[in-house]
């Protein structure tokens, strides 16, 4: 990060009084506590909601649907027609 990088925040005096605590149990500053654990909380939800979860049987059906993808129902290859008329005129 850049020194013209930030970011405030306005927190109370219960939170900052727990973030300078916790940062003189890390050994570094408050806002290096601070920025290291919005970077890790970030991380965290982005790997969450970037992993998608399925059942054994669900997993299955996704890498059968892989392997062996259904034939295009009728809908479907008309659209594949007029997409193919517009890209490659």
């Amino acid at each position: 990060m850049s020194r013209a990088d930030a970011t405030r925040a306005r927190v109370d005096r219960r939170t900052k009084a727990f973030a300078e605590r916790d940062a003189q149990h890390e050994g570094r500053s408050a806002a290096d506590d601070c920025l290291s654990a919005l970077t890790e909380a970030a991380q965290e939800t982005i790997a969450r909601h970037g992993t998608l979860d399925l059942s054994a049987s669900d997993r299955e059906a996704f890498f059968e649907a892989l392997v062996h993808p259904p034939e295009p129902n009728p809908r479907l290859q008309r659209a594949f027609d007029a997409e193919r008329r517009v890209v490659e005129p």
